[in-house]
């Protein structure tokens, strides 16, 4: 089981609070695909997609590729990149040991 710090979990946890973004990690699971092909099979388009993997990139979750197809289109393909986050009430706790604290602004309740 892979340890994160508590830095770690909130980024993948935050990634992960949207079903768009989930829907993308499970399609990713069966192989690397492209945009246009991702968008299809989710039914969303690719503009609103594009958002989502941007999200999901940022948080480690997926990686891009350029590849270039038979015709000569360079086509971004997606892969999920493995992750294991066991969440449990422990887990949670040693992961809070670990996190940075917010800058708080006066009357700021996050």
């Amino acid at each position: 089981m892979n340890q994160y710090t508590g830095d770690e979990m909130v980024r993948i946890m935050a990634a992960l609070s949207n079903p768009h973004r989930i829907r993308v990690v499970a399609t990713l699971v069966k192989g690397a695909t492209y945009v246009s092909q991702l968008a299809r099979e989710l039914e969303i388009s690719r503009p609103l997609l594009q958002v989502h993997l941007r999200r999901l990139e940022a948080a480690g979750l997926v990686t891009s590729e350029l590849r270039i197809s038979e015709e000569g289109k360079a086509m971004k393909f997606y892969t999920v990149t493995p992750f294991d986050l066991h969440l449990s009430p422990e887990s949670i706790a040693r992961g809070a040991t670990s996190l940075s604290l917010p800058d708080t602004q006066e009357g700021d309740e996050r």
